[in-house]
């Protein structure tokens, strides 16, 4: 096998030498990752694990895509669940197990990759493994003042906690005994896009119907418990009473933190 030699490093490296970029600079860099990325998607290639590590330089600072070990081909009407990539890069549907397209999660990780490049640190970080995965499901992220609006914009939409994108498997299961139908059936339907599709219109009917049930239920026992009682224990004990350690940083623990795989190896994340 023969490929392109790229001299320029990590872009990792290139952000710990030289911390935050301007916003000009990062723009160059995330334009490339985006068309790269864009290009594997048209592909139907999912990379999965997206993170400045794997995004190499060559001489005249462009941008190459690397490590393909994660990566999957899409299928048009399936699903994808396996937990897999980063930990600070994965997105929530991710480390949650749950199914997902494929492009999400890759769009995911491409607004942490352009938050690091603009800011020189990782918006989700910390040592403790399952209060990073809280962090990420929280979709709550520090925004420093000197970023502009598009810009901030841009990352919250990246960084959104889509629950379109994670498919709730009972009300998949509904319509299918409603229409008589697979759930591979049921699957396209969502998948194509199709606000008019009957199939994607009844799933989401039940999902909201689910959700307002979940809603009322929950208001409920608020009302019963909040005049009454203290705060939990446990809610005060989540509150993390340290600094963010600046992940990105040049020692072999941080490169451990930042570039490890975790299909088997992290509790609470699932492997299929």
């Amino acid at each position: 096998m023969i490929m392109e030699y790229v001299c320029g490093g990590e872009l990792f490296d290139y952000i710990v030498k030289h911390g935050k970029l301007k916003e000009s600079d990062a723009r160059r860099f995330f334009q490339q990752i985006i068309s790269g990325v864009d290009y594997c998607h048209r592909h139907m290639v999912v990379h999965r694990d997206l993170k400045p590590e794997n995004l190499l330089l060559d001489q005249n600072l462009n941008v190459k895509i690397a490590d393909f070990g994660l990566s999957n081909m899409m299928m048009d009407g399936e699903f994808l669940r396996t937990s897999c990539g980063s930990p600070n890069y994965a997105a929530p549907e991710v480390i949650s197990g749950k199914l997902y397209a494929g492009p999400e999660v890759d769009i995911w990780s491409c607004g942490v990759i352009l938050y690091a490049l603009l800011c020189g640190t990782l918006p989700f970080d910390d040592e403790h493994v399952p209060t990073l995965f809280r962090k990420i499901k929280s979709g709550i992220f520090p925004i420093p003042d000197y970023l502009n609006k598009s810009v901030v914009s841009l990352l919250i939409h990246m960084l959104h906690d889509n629950d379109a994108s994670i498919i709730d498997m009972d009300a998949v299961k509904i319509v299918c005994e409603k229409f008589g139908v697979c759930d591979k059936e049921v699957h396209s339907a969502l998948l194509s896009g199709n606000p008019h599709d009957q199939l994607a219109i009844a799933y989401h009917l039940v999902v909201d119907n689910k959700r307002i049930e979940d809603d009322m239920a929950k208001l409920d026992i608020k009302d019963f418990y909040v005049a009454s009682s203290p705060p939990p224990a446990a809610a005060l004990l989540d509150s993390p009473s340290r600094q963010h350690p600046e992940r990105l940083a040049t020692t072999v623990r941080q490169r451990m933190l930042s570039g490890g795989k975790f299909d088997e190896k992290i509790p609470g994340m699932e492997s299929m």
